[in-house]
Parts: C-alpha cells; structure tokens; sequence
C-alpha cells in the first residue's frame, strides 16, 4: 500500500486567453518501508485522466534536469512523474557519492525494479493519469532502471533509455515487458560501448519485444544535460534536440496504436 501525501504548487504559464496551469505536487510514497519523494507535475487546464510519464533521475539523484522535462511534458498534456529510486533526502554532493549510491542499485536489480515498480504505481494511481496510456523515461543511470522497470514487467505502453546504461545480469527478462522500447544512445558515447549495444539488441530481438535504437553521430555520455562537460559525458544541443523529437514522436505512435492520447 502506497502511504502518499501532496504539497501543491501552481505556476501560471502564458497560453494565450487561458492560461494554462502547471500544478508541481512533491508526493511522499513508499517502497518496502523506505519513504521515496517524487514530484508529480500537470496542467490543470486539461479534464480528466491523461498519459502519463514517469521520470527515473541520473545518478546525482532527482534534479533540475528531471523536473524540467516533467515540466515540457505537462505543458504538451502530459501528468509527468519525477520518481525518487534512492529515497527521501538521499541525494549526491559529488561523482564519487554518485556512483556509490548508483553501484547499490547496479548490484540489486531486484531493488531497482521494486523502486520502479513503486513510482509506476504511484503514478498511476493519480486521478490525472491514465494508467492504461503510460510511460516510462530515464536518463543515464535512470536509462538503467526504465529498462529494469520493463524487465520486470512494469505495465507501461513504452520505454525511453536516454544515454542510458544497457547491461543486465538478467536479459532474458525482457520477455516480462509486453510495451515497447526505444533506446536513444550517443553513437561516441565510452560509458557504454558497441558490445554492449550488440548485447542489448540481440536481448530485445531474442525477447520478441517491439523496439527501436536510435545513435547520434557525435554524441557521447550525458548529452541531453547542459551541465555535462568533460570528454565522456558532454551536452550536444543537436542531439538533444533530435532525441526529445524522437521520444515524442514515439509516445504518439504508441498512444496512437493503444488508442489515441
């Protein structure tokens, strides 16, 4: 049972004659005991149940990049979830934190997919969004635990690996996942490199699962966050561009086939 309490926030956005609503609610919900705080995030001008998105952090914790895509994606009518896989006030301070809170996770897939599983449900127990037209997206160690989410089963019409971490001591898994997914990878990227592309594809095929792979000439690690900047992991304005297209033109096709948006 999930334990949920909401703080709203409204920011009024120009929208011509009527201005749309984006409401930000921080949602405490809760996984095996431990308290997660995610941040739930619409436009109060849209009626009823509508698709939605939820949002696995990088490996810094939940951040600013996270709840400004919660934000683009509220504004096109979207209920955008920021899920919290770590817990409440557990965040990075430096690179070093970072990958020690992300190796906890790396080294029990069974935990990553219980927080995943979690912030799905709490998602689609929103009245602002329909749990049968759902999504899941990552971002770098998020892409990891998206694609942990469709292994174990989670029901979400599609996926969204954004540089995205693809190895997994249990690829058979993927068989679980009845959506679809779309890998979205920087071609140069070092952090995952081409055995571990070919090792992903072929678990996708052998799985029977609907899926896309996208490369970005010149793209490497990290390349949708403008913060990034060194030789590994480094923003690409182009290729983050061309991936936030191709991730929604993906959520339209899928909507389209489920049944409309």
């Amino acid at each position: 049972m999930l334990c949920i309490a909401a703080v709203a926030l409204v920011l009024v956005l120009d929208a011509g004659a009527a201005p749309a609503e984006v409401v930000s609610e921080t949602i405490e919900y809760q996984q095996n005991g431990q308290t997660l705080e995610g941040v739930l995030v619409y436009d109060d001008a849209v009626s009823g149940p509508r698709p939605g998105v939820v949002i696995f952090h990088a490996w810094y914790g939940p951040g600013e990049h996270e709840k400004e895509t919660a934000v683009r994606l509220a504004e096109l009518g979207y209920a955008a979830f920021v899920a919290d896989v770590y817990g409440t006030g557990v965040r990075a301070a430096d690179s070093k934190e970072a990958s020690q809170l992300a190796t906890t996770f790396y080294d029990d897939r069974d935990l990553m997919q219980a927080r995943a599983l979690a912030a799905v449900e709490t998602l689609g127990g929103r009245d602002v969004a329909d749990p049968e037209r759902m999504f899941g997206i990552g971002y770098c160690f998020g892409g990891a635990v998206v694609l942990e989410s469709a292994r174990a089963g989670a029901d979400l019409l599609g996926v969204v690996s954004i540089h995205g971490t693809l190895r997994t001591p249990h690829p058979e898994a993927m068989s679980n996942f009845q959506g679809s997914v779309l890998a979205l990878h920087g071609a140069a990227d070092p952090v995952v490199p081409p055995e571990e592309v070919r090792a992903f594809q072929d678990e996708l095929t052998e799985a029977g699962v609907d899926w896309v792979f996208i490369s970005y000439g010149g793209a490497v690690h990290s390349f949708t966050h403008e913060s990034a900047d060194s030789e590994a992991s480094r923003y690409h304005p182009l290729a983050a561009k061309r991936a936030w297209r191709d991730m929604l033109a993906f959520f339209d096709e899928r909507l389209e086939h489920a049944g409309g948006k």
